[in-house]
């Protein structure tokens, strides 16, 4: 499949992002989002990056024009949907939300439209059933930040056409980035059951008042090489994200262990949500 117009639904951080580095790998892109405040956002964002690019002379001028030129940003759901080849849906991981997005955006869009959900744990299987053709949904996650994250884990599920995990697999590559194939459907994929084995284990930690969330950082960091920290992590990509995701399973499987921690829940209900906030496990307003 020839695909030309890419549309981002969910104008956030990971959004934002994705619809960038799709602009710059030469496709026609529309970042949309509900919320006009929050594609102002996005398009300030955008051209403050480009601008800082051009500044240490690591892409010219007329280069980031040419990219800006085709990248737009809109909260006009008809104008997102038009002619879209692939729709990228890059919005909370709650499948209502999901649900909704796609299904709204499922009524305007041509019939060959393909969608992939940037879902950091919800096989699509889940909400797949949006839109018209079910066998045109399938996982596509990219990695936070998403302009600079090279791995891209697209999903095989067992409702996924052969030529829709082709077509994103192929994209995913046509972008810069290395796919991964997932062979099947699992919670939370590869990367992120891995990752929150470690994370579910730091937060037990904190909770259980063993160590600071600053010395099992430094503990993690210098015994097992990693680069951040599992606390730090949380707090790039966000405590709210993850607060969101064990509530989403919790409401799923009714079982008490899928409930967030309390170090999460807290900071959750403070509005302590990392980085983005100016306050998580860290402080950084200081």
């Amino acid at each position: 499949m020839d695909i030309k117009k890419v549309t981002v639904i969910g104008s956030g951080l990971m959004g934002n992002q994705i619809a960038m580095q799709t602009a710059i790998h030469g496709y026609e892109v529309v970042c949309y989002d509900i919320n006009p405040e929050m594609v102002s956002k996005a398009e300030a964002f955008s051209d403050s990056w480009f601008i800082k690019r051009i500044e240490k002379n690591k892409m010219t001028a007329e280069a980031a024009a040419e990219i800006q030129g085709r990248l737009r940003f809109t909260s006009d759901l008809q104008a997102a949907g038009e002619n879209a080849d692939l729709v990228i849906e890059a919005v909370s991981d709650i499948v209502a939300i999901k649900k909704a997005a796609l299904s709204s955006i499922d009524k305007i869009t041509p019939e060959h439209t393909i969608y992939a959900s940037n879902s950091s744990y919800i096989v699509s299987s889940r909400f797949a059933n949006a839109v018209a053709d079910p066998s045109k949904v399938v996982n596509m996650h990219f990695f936070n930040p998403a302009l600079v994250m090279k791995i891209v884990e697209v999903v095989k599920g067992p409702h996924v056409s052969q030529e829709t995990f082709d077509t994103a697999f192929e994209f995913a590559s046509s972008i810069g980035k290395t796919p991964v194939k997932i062979e099947k459907e699992i919670y939370g994929f590869v990367v992120n059951r891995i990752f929150s084995a470690l994370t579910r284990e730091a937060c037990y930690l904190v909770d259980q008042g063993v160590a600071s969330a600053e010395d099992i950082d430094t503990a993690v960091k210098g015994a097992l090489g990693h680069s951040m920290g599992p606390l730090e992590t949380l707090d790039m990509t966000g405590i709210d994200l993850e607060y969101n995701v064990y509530m989403e399973k919790f409401r799923t499987t009714g079982n008490p262990a899928d409930r967030p921690a309390v170090c999460l829940t807290e900071r959750y209900a403070r509005g302590d949500y990392g980085r983005k906030s100016g306050k998580g496990f860290y402080d950084y307003e200081k």
